[in-house]
């Protein structure tokens, strides 16, 4: 699978040591040519990442790029290190919420943000053609870094709209579930940090996934039942590569990935109410997410007076659309938050900063909170992949005019209060129909209208 995500596949079969290397040449090439050959490597925990971590720095040596290795650590914390060092690439080896079979190589530019579709192309087509390799005189070198959590974790805690003290004096009482992904290296010493008393499962960050990895409220049943059990107020998971956060309410009821987002963007933007600032062009912050993104992070972000901007699916996307829209917050309804004052990606253990700091503002419990903001229903459904999708967008369009389109991605029907997204998947061979309502019927009957239409 190759897409804005970058390349995903099945560990030995579709993806191996030799297509990882060779890959690696290429962007140690492609950031040679930009004068700048010097490459950050980071990795989550999955097991095939010792062997394919190799593979990368051998090719990106082969090319004489200089390697810094993080070795396992959150996604969001290489794209820190590639701004950090300067350099002129980072090479991501996760594939983020896929199963356990897979892993993935994530490109990013020397803007710490992933590379977009034409440098991509750029990079794919150096990798097929064969980039030119050092002789024994021009061999890159590598060197480690272990700092790199640390200086990730300092940069959260020092952002203006973390009130640390504030945190500390709550004393709160989560638990958590790192899914034994690289999680457990950062989200531990973060909530440790923020005076926050844990009740932890899964932290071994040794890749053997003890559910479906995905933070989705099916896969969250453990977290659940730990919190029901330890007290915890709330309950906290990340994906394996630890830019995405879901959560758990006091009484271990998921309550979906989109509430992350949308309870971020109300810290944010409360804090900038109070210290007046951050605000862009006509002093109106603006809000960015993507096309499938939840209604509740529209509500959140107009209650509070932001300008919203939807943007295509893929962190890339949305993180250049943050970047040209100057939004002071934005992210994806998967549990991806960005904010482009640490940087633009996404990153779990800030929202896990902004959640406990929202917490402490407002006062109350996570399920009152969500109960005071307007509720709907998401439903996320997938069907096979066929060999083109632009006879379903033209049925769709048909059964409903009277919807607002947006074409940029797939096909997204809008109406008030609703939605439908069809759209083929960037990580998976399948398509993605997802809708959203105020009632689980009508969401219902969206996806199957879609399903309907597809045959």
């Amino acid at each position: 699978m190759i897409s804005v995500s970058g390349m995903r596949g099945h560990v030995g079969t579709d993806l191996t040591p030799e297509l990882v290397a060779r890959h690696a040449a290429a962007l140690g090439a492609w950031a040679g040519s930009n004068g700048r050959p010097l490459v950050v490597l980071g990795r989550d925990a999955r097991t095939s990442g010792p062997m394919f971590a190799r593979a990368a720095a051998a090719g990106l040596m082969s090319v004489g790029a200089d390697v810094i290795d993080l070795g396992v650590v959150p996604t969001p914390t290489t794209q820190l290190a590639v701004e950090h060092h300067h350099a002129g690439a980072g090479l991501i080896l996760t594939a983020s919420h896929n199963p356990i079979e897979w892993n993935a190589l994530k490109l990013v530019g020397p803007d710490g943000i992933f590379l977009d579709a034409e440098a991509g192309a750029v990079v794919r087509a150096l990798a097929d053609s064969g980039p030119a390799r050092a002789g024994w005189d021009g061999i890159g070198t590598v060197r480690e870094d272990p700092h790199a959590v640390t200086r990730h974790l300092d940069a959260v805690l020092a952002l203006p709209v973390i009130d640390v003290a504030a945190i500390r004096a709550c004393h709160f009482h989560v638990a958590l579930d790192c899914v034994r992904g690289a999680g457990g290296v950062a989200i531990p010493p973060l909530l440790e940090r923020l005076g926050v008393r844990v009740t932890g499962i899964h932290l071994e960050p040794d890749g053997r996934f003890p559910h479906p990895p995905e933070p989705i409220p099916e896969n969250l049943g453990d977290l659940g039942r730990v919190v029901r059990e330890s007290g915890a107020q709330l309950g906290l998971a990340v994906d394996p590569d630890v830019d995405r956060l879901a959560l758990v309410d006091e009484a271990g009821t998921a309550i979906g990935e989109d509430y992350t987002l949308a309870l971020a963007v109300r810290a944010v933007l409360a804090h900038a109410d109070r210290s007046s600032g951050g605000r862009a062009g006509d002093g109106t912050p603006a809000v960015v997410v993507n096309l499938s993104t939840s209604l509740v992070v529209e509500d959140a972000a107009r209650d509070c007076g932001a300008r919203f901007v939807r943007a295509p699916v893929g962190e890339a996307n949305v993180a250049r659309a943050i970047r040209d829209e100057g939004a002071l917050i934005g992210g994806e309804g998967n549990g991806g938050v960005i904010l482009p004052s640490l940087h633009i990606g996404r990153d779990a253990p800030l929202a896990v900063a902004l959640i406990l700091q929202h917490l402490a503002t407002i006062g109350g419990s996570l399920s009152s909170v969500v109960a005071a903001a307007p509720r709907y229903v998401i439903r996320k459904a997938k069907a096979p992949r066929g060999p083109g999708l632009g006879a379903l967008y033209d049925r769709l369009r048909q059964r409903f005019p009277d919807a607002k389109v947006d074409e940029r991605d797939g096909l997204r029907l809008a109406w008030r209060d609703r939605w439908l997204h069809v759209r083929p998947s960037g990580t998976e061979p399948i398509v993605r129909l997802i809708a959203e309502a105020p009632t689980a019927a009508d969401a219902d009957a969206l996806v199957a209208a879609a399903r309907e239409l597809e045959t």
